[in-house]
């Protein structure tokens, strides 16, 4: 069985009825004040592959040092974090809490806006898996990331 089979038939198993849309997630996003303030912008959903990739602006409160134009490794982890949890989240129907959590810094993120790419690695009854790579506007890849989130309702 391919992985996007897989992954899809852990999904039927264990989410809700409903998946989230672009367009709901890009609402749960603009609902949340933090994920708001990070002004994350959903640009595509593959629920067959269980992959979410979502623009993140630089702004110049997030930065490292005042007018570097270097992301800090803080905002870079939210911007991680959130994509997975909605790379899970989008096949069970909602946000998801996170248990676990790493990022490995590869790369100054200078002068640039990112491209997040999620994809769920697995989503079961109680907990789902996600791998995040995180891109500059040139394509280079300046961090990855895994987490866990809560699948259980």
């Amino acid at each position: 069985m391919s992985e996007a089979a897989t992954l899809s038939a852990q999904t039927q198993a264990s989410a809700s009825p409903e998946r989230l849309d672009l367009q709901q997630i890009q609402a749960h996003f603009d609902r949340s004040p933090f994920i708001a303030w990070l002004q994350l912008q959903a640009l595509e959903v593959d629920h067959e592959a269980g992959e979410l990739t979502v623009h993140a602006p630089f702004q110049e409160a997030l930065g490292r040092s005042a007018n570097t134009g270097q992301w800090h490794g803080g905002p870079l982890a939210a911007v991680i974090d959130t994509v997975g949890d909605f790379a899970v989240g989008m096949l069970v129907g909602r946000g998801l809490p996170t248990i676990n959590f790493r990022v490995d810094y590869l790369r100054p993120a200078i002068g640039t806006n990112l491209k997040a790419v999620a994809k769920a690695r697995r989503v079961g009854k109680t907990v789902g898996v996600a791998d995040v790579d995180l891109f500059n506007d040139q394509g280079v890849l300046v961090a990855i990331g895994r987490a866990s989130y809560a699948t259980l309702g």
